[in-house]
Formats: C-alpha cells, sequence, structure tokens
C-alpha cells in the first residue's frame, strides 16, 4: 500500500504535527486551533461492480466499540491509538463498551444503532436492500491526532483483515470532528484495495480537506451520525439514502443527502 496515496505530502505533514505536538495544545478531546488537519488534494476511486442488494458489506465504526472485558481503546497515547477491534455482529449492546474520546457517548449508550447501526443493516439484509452484511465489524477509536502514524501502521492491517472477509463495499461511520479525518483516511486505503467504499459525514468540511472517495453529508450532529437515537426511521432513512448512493457515483465526490430536510419539517409538525 502506498502510504503517499492515503496521506499527501506525508513528509510535510509529519513536519507540521512536530511543530503542533511542541505546542502540546492537545487538551482532553480538543486538538486546539493550531492542528495540522490533512489536506488531500485528489482522491483514490473504485467504482461499484454490483448493485447493492448483491453485495457483502461491511461496517467502519469509530466510536470506540469494545467487547466488555476486552482491553479498552488507550486514551492516553498522545496521537492516539491505531489499534482496531473486530466484533462479531451478534454481540448486542449490553455486551459493548465504549471509548468515546471526542464526542458525547449519550446518544450511543442510549441506542447503539445511532452510531453503530448493525441492527439497521440486518433489516436491510433481511428486507434485501443489500445483499449481505459482513459477519463482523471493525472498530476503531478514531481520536487519532498523528494521522501519519496511522497510515501507516494501522491501516494496513485493517485493510489486510478487510480483503481476507471478501467485503464487495465498506460503510464508515465517524462519531467526532476527528473521526472525520480518520476515517477519510481508512476509505481511502480500502479503496485503493480495490473495494468501493461510503462514509457517513456531518462535518463537510472535514470530509473535503481529507477527501474520501464516496462521502453523504447530512447535518447531523457527532455522537449519532446514523440518526437521532431511539428514532429507527430516522435511521434507516440516513442509511438507505447513503448506500444507494454507492453504485451511482462515478467519481470521487461529496453528496448532500435530502433526509435533513425531511426530518426538520417532521420535527416542526412533532412528528417522530
Amino acid at each position: 500500500m502506498s502510504q503517499v496515496e492515503i496521506l499527501e505530502g506525508a513528509e510535510e505533514w509529519r513536519d507540521r504535527y512536530a511543530r503542533w505536538k511542541q505546542i502540546n495544545e492537545l487538551r482532553g478531546d480538543e486538538v486546539g486551533g493550531h492542528y495540522p488537519w490533512v489536506e488531500n488534494r485528489r482522491a483514490p476511486f473504485r467504482p461499484a461492480r454490483r448493485a447493492l442488494p448483491m453485495l457483502n458489506l461491511a461496517l467502519v465504526s469509530s466510536a470506540g466499540a469494545y467487547v466488555d472485558g476486552t482491553e479498552p481503546f488507550d486514551t492516553e497515547t498522545f496521537g492516539g491509538d491505531t489499534s482496531f477491534r473486530e466484533i462479531p455482529i451478534e454481540v448486542g449492546p449490553d455486551d459493548l463498551k465504549w471509548t468515546p474520546r471526542g464526542y458525547d457517548p449519550a446518544a450511543v449508550r442510549a441506542d447503539m444503532n445511532s452510531q453503530v447501526p448493525i441492527g439497521r443493516l440486518k433489516e436491510f439484509e433481511g428486507n434485501g436492500i443489500i445483499g449481505q452484511l459482513n459477519p463482523i465489524f471493525w472498530s476503531l477509536s478514531g481520536f487519532i491526532p498523528n494521522a501519519a502514524r496511522f497510515a501507516a501502521a494501522g491501516l494496513p492491517e485493517l485493510v489486510e483483515r478487510v480483503r481476507r472477509y471478501e467485503v464487495q463495499a465498506v460503510l464508515l461511520v465517524p462519531a467526532s470532528r476527528l473521526c472525520h479525518q480518520t476515517l477519510s483516511l481508512a476509505a481511502r486505503a480500502i479503496e485503493v484495495a480495490g473495494i468501493p467504499t461510503m462514509m457517513l459525514a456531518v462535518d463537510r468540511a472535514a470530509v473535503e480537506r481529507a477527501r474520501p472517495p464516496r462521502a453523504a453529508y447530512y447535518a447531523g450532529e457527532f455522537g449519532c451520525v446514523v440518526g437521532k437515537p431511539e428514532w429507527p426511521e430516522h435511521q434507516r432513512r440516513v442509511l438507505d439514502e447513503a448506500l444507494r448512493l454507492v453504485e451511482p457515483i462515478d467519481q470521487p465526490s461529496v453528496r448532500n443527502l435530502v433526509v435533513s430536510l425531511e426530518t426538520e419539517v417532521e420535527m416542526g409538525r412533532g412528528e417522530r
């Protein structure tokens, strides 16, 4: 895997990161105003060769989910924890714990489908919207300021695992602002490996900087990027609209979803 294709100008970015690190501006879950956000000019792209109802779809989440009783993600490392967890889709919310760095975990604790939409995707598998849901999903703690280390050390192994499962498309769901950068890099690496991706986004500026191959944007909230907790119809609408863009998109782009406009109307009427 060529790191240059994932993080353009990697050496120059490392220099900017080293200067930022000297400032030591990292304060809890905030990277401060001088953080060197990744700025890619181009995006890799792999056209979808199969229709959505024929795809083996996998999920990558950056909400920091891990199975209760196993090792949590490390929040002490300055540059972030670049490891990932493989979690069977049969694991329920009662068996999951969270490393909620950079976002408010209230929504995902109330309803994991607001960030890790296994329930909704199983419904999609059952009604034929997608062909198959991959039996495991990949979990990251996406608060990773050191993007170069993630691209060099974390991504190659993740991509290899995705390829081993013969996944045909990947949905990526960030949780925080910095997660948008982290998963944009993951989407780029997966696409370089020949697998089409779709990334949900609620921070348009972040994805326009980092340039994942495909992104579906709506005016949602960090911490419940898939949709409002305990509002399954909202989550279905977000996912359905985003996933149906995988095949027709024919070049790298960020598409606006109309779901936010519809939701505003419904909330104005008091519908839910």
